[in-house]
Formats: structure tokens, C-alpha cells, sequence
């Protein structure tokens, strides 16, 4: 039976994000929180239905994807330099969703993570857009909390 009590969705602009050692900060977005499972299909000789069973493989996560406005702090593109100069430093990290009183909701935490690529921003005299460097950070398992 219904309590009666409203469940409202999070809204999802409301977030931080924590980095062991590098960075914790304003993105403007972050993306990527996704875990695949590969498909292996067996058959076994003596299935009568012509059918395949399907065991799970192994698991597979996409590169988180953060956004951010570009200020003086250089520190993402610093972590980035060091995987350049073959001194890759691989971290934890965190993106915390927040409820409208910005309490901690929901956190997905991921391990093992280094920057596999970072993007400066794209410069246009006609906008008045800003200026947004992006860094994907590969990593070995997310988990949410």
C-alpha cells in the first residue's frame, strides 16, 4: 500500500565530483557511468530446442567523461602529462549526486582510474560560450553507493 509520501526524481545538475589527489570540483557534466557484461552463448549437444544458453562474460566500463569550464587550474591537464611522460597515476574517484538540499544522494565510485584523453576547448570569436576543457578518465570498476 502507498505511504503517500512523494518519491521525486533527482535532478541531475546537481553534482560534485571528488578525484583522490587530483582534482574535487565544478564540472559542468560528467558521463559515462556505465558496466557492460559480454554475452558468451554456449550450446550444449544435447539440447533438444536449438537454443543457446547465455552465460555472463566479462565486464566492461566506459570511460567517465567530465566537462568543465577552463580556469587557471591546470591540474587535470597536469594528471594527463603524467600518462604522456609514461608516469601514469591512477586514482579513485567519486560523482556524487546531490538532492535539492545538496546532500549527498547517490555516489558512484570508481578505481584504478587515469586520464586516457583530454580535449581543450573549442575557440570561437563568434560565441560567448564558455570555455570547456574535457578529460575521459579509463578505469577498472565503478560501483555505486
Amino acid at each position: 500500500m502507498p505511504d503517500g509520501k512523494r518519491n521525486d526524481p533527482y535532478g541531475q545538475f546537481n553534482f560534485l565530483i571528488e578525484i583522490d589527489g587530483v582534482v574535487k570540483g565544478g564540472f559542468s557534466e560528467a558521463s559515462g557511468l556505465t558496466t557492460d557484461t559480454n554475452i558468451i552463448e554456449y550450446r550444449e549437444g544435447a539440447e533438444q530446442h536449438g537454443t543457446t544458453r547465455k552465460l555472463p562474460g566479462l565486464m566492461k566500463y566506459n570511460n567517465v567523461v567530465l566537462k568543465r569550464g577552463w580556469t587557471k587550474d591546470r591540474s587535470l591537464w597536469e594528471w594527463r602529462k603524467k600518462v604522456i611522460d609514461g608516469k601514469t597515476q591512477r586514482t579513485g574517484g567519486t560523482i556524487v549526486l546531490l538532492d535539492e538540499a545538496r546532500n549527498p544522494a547517490l555516489r558512484w565510485n570508481f578505481r584504478e582510474g587515469w586520464p586516457s584523453k583530454w580535449e581543450g576547448p573549442t575557440l570561437n570569436a563568434k560565441t560567448s560560450e564558455a570555455a570547456i576543457e574535457t578529460l575521459e578518465i579509463a578505469h577498472e570498476g565503478l560501483e555505486l553507493e
